[in-house]
């Protein structure tokens, strides 16, 4: 089940996705505010000991990475739903951010500012 309702249209293209603050080719005709994505994830016990062998023999902890963008992707996911259902059709200043709540669990954040842009041409 989806956080935010999703509406039919308009729908958040992923071209008009963007860490800058303007997309080129486009202007922003409104702006809708702030929004985001929130995901907390933790590791499970048979993953904390394949990523302790792993740490032995040094190099990329692939079973934390695999996780920590498994997290970011969710994360994005769910704020382009919170832009749609605002009637975003793009998001500009996307940003992430990542705390540990809990020992073991860690909150990712992908935030940026829902907009409504149109083709300049």
């Amino acid at each position: 089940m989806a956080l935010y309702p999703v509406q039919a249209a308009p729908e958040v293209h992923r071209e008009w996705v963007t860490t800058a603050f303007t997309v080129e080719g486009s202007r922003i005709v409104r702006n809708l505010g702030l929004v985001r994505g929130i995901i907390v994830r933790s590791r499970s016990v048979i993953g904390n000991v394949g990523a302790g062998f792993q740490r032995i023999f040094g190099g990329n902890i692939t079973l934390y990475t695999e996780m920590c963008e498994h997290a970011r992707e969710d994360a994005f996911r769910i704020m382009l739903q919170h832009a749609a259902a605002l009637g975003a059709n793009g998001v500009v200043g996307v940003r992430y951010d990542a705390t540990e709540v809990a020992p073991g669990a860690t909150e990712v954040l992908c935030y940026g500012t829902a907009v409504v842009l149109q083709s300049a041409s």
